[in-house]
């Protein structure tokens, strides 16, 4: 092999680098914005959104990574996640009760079949999921304020 072709090889490979990572950026961008959406709709979830965020921008982006984690808002998602914290029964119950509220009225605004059983699959697993978190003590809460 001559060192034309090894020089050859070391570009693609820099080139192969580079489109991965701007895949994964775009990935975290789109799920970033899905996450931030689902703050405001609750029929998608937030978490995994950006956990999957953080996971893009962990292979494509050390800044925006940072931004995330650090983030005063949306870095709490994923931090109390990561750490297993739980989360609040009052907030379980009002997170729930507004995802449904949103599914009942989605679901008679929209006619198409299979987007209202898009719907009610959607709000069931969500559903699952936030029961299955573990539930945040009172205890927990007050020393978090503290």
């Amino acid at each position: 092999m001559t060192n034309q072709n090894k020089t050859h090889g070391k570009n693609n490979g820099k080139e192969k680098n580079k489109f991965l990572k701007s895949i994964y950026f775009i990935l975290g961008i789109l799920s970033l914005i899905l996450g931030i959406i689902g703050i405001v709709f609750p029929i998608l979830p937030t978490t995994p959104f950006l956990l999957l965020s953080a996971a893009c921008f962990l292979k494509s982006s050390e800044r925006f990574y940072n931004w995330l984690i650090h983030n005063k808002i949306l870095g709490s998602y994923i931090k109390n996640y990561i750490e297993g914290k739980g989360m609040p029964i009052k907030v379980k119950l009002f997170t729930i009760s507004i995802l449904w509220l949103t599914i009942f009225v989605s679901f008679f605004l929209i006619n198409i079949i299979w987007v209202r059983f898009i719907l009610i699959f959607v709000a069931i697993a969500v559903t699952i999921h936030i029961a299955l978190i573990r539930p945040k003590e009172d205890k927990e809460i007050k020393e978090e304020i503290q």
